[in-house]
């Protein structure tokens, strides 16, 4: 519960990870090791900030969801269709904060160069270190919006 409510990853944006995508969080820990330039480094704190402030409300709509549906059953007053409904609420909203950790490591494309990437792929955040950069022209295009969204 502790990490819905301070918006941690908990391993929801794995896939990037795993994929050459590197996050925020990450990248600043490794920000001498990658070389950023103060104009980056300024750039992904900022996103790190935001990237823990919308997880973060989110977190909290999946806890509120999830005490939903234990109040439900603690009541007596589970019926399938209400059931149906709080767990559909219940997977919107992790579907929501997987997203919102997910979309940050788009962005992290845009601002991080192919070197850093590759860099960062090659300390091995995640495993093997054995990550693929795939599909970064339309990552880019997609990282553009980011900061620009609520």
């Amino acid at each position: 519960m502790e990490g819905l409510r301070l918006g941690r990853g908990m391993e929801l944006s794995l896939p990037a990870e795993l994929n050459g995508h590197p996050g925020p969080m990450h990248v600043l820990e490794l920000a001498d090791a990658l070389n950023l330039s103060e104009e980056q480094r300024e750039r992904v704190e900022l996103v790190f900030e935001r990237m823990r402030e919308r997880p973060s409300s989110l977190g909290e709509q999946v806890i509120e969801s999830e005490r939903e549906l234990d109040r439900l059953f603690a009541d007596g007053r589970a019926m399938l269709e209400e059931i149906e409904r709080l767990t559909d609420q219940t997977a919107r909203r992790w579907g929501q904060l997987r997203t919102a950790h997910l979309e940050y490591h788009l962005y992290m494309l845009k601002v991080l160069d192919e070197e850093q990437i590759l860099r960062y792929s090659h300390l091995g955040r995640h495993g093997s270190g054995d990550y693929r950069l795939q599909g970064q022209p339309t990552d880019r295009l997609l990282a553009e919006n980011i900061l620009e969204s609520p």
